[in-house]
């Protein structure tokens, strides 16, 4: 990699760690270019090659994580969309659907006693969202 490579990864890793730190707070890709020190369509593209998705889609998969955890908690579907930063609870449980491939309240309804006896690192990592192939190319930068 040579340095202006390397550069460019800290940067977006910056905004990346952003994302991750305050998801449930309102932020949009000029927010996040801005830590990246980038204009925003520069940004969403890079972003996008080195991550292999959108920011907002990185963002609404890190949203639906949180949730996952909230909703496994015992967290009632409105409380948890709106402690990870969603306005709409329409929208949200689309994109739940979308990304865990059932709605919250079934998800929240569903045993997760194997969840619970696992340390919470192992857990993050087994329960983490994947998005398909066929999702991912549908989305669009916002």
């Amino acid at each position: 990699m040579t340095p202006q490579e390397i550069e460019e990864l800290v940067l977006l890793r910056r905004a990346r760690d952003l994302m991750d730190r305050e998801y449930a707070a309102p932020l949009d890709v000029p927010t996040m270019a801005r830590k990246a020190l980038m204009s925003p369509a520069h940004f969403s593209r890079r972003f996008r090659a080195t991550y292999g998705e959108t920011p907002y889609c990185y963002l609404m998969t890190r949203r639906i994580e949180r949730a996952m955890a909230l909703l496994r908690g015992g967290a009632s579907v409105t409380d948890a969309c709106m402690a990870v930063g969603c306005t709409s609870l329409g929208s949200f449980s689309s994109k739940f659907t979308e990304v865990v491939g059932e709605t919250p309240s079934a998800y929240r309804s569903r045993e997760h006693a194997a969840v619970k006896a696992m340390p919470p690192c192992l857990a993050q990592v087994l329960t983490r969202p994947a998005r398909s192939a066929a999702a991912t190319a549908g989305t669009t930068a916002r």
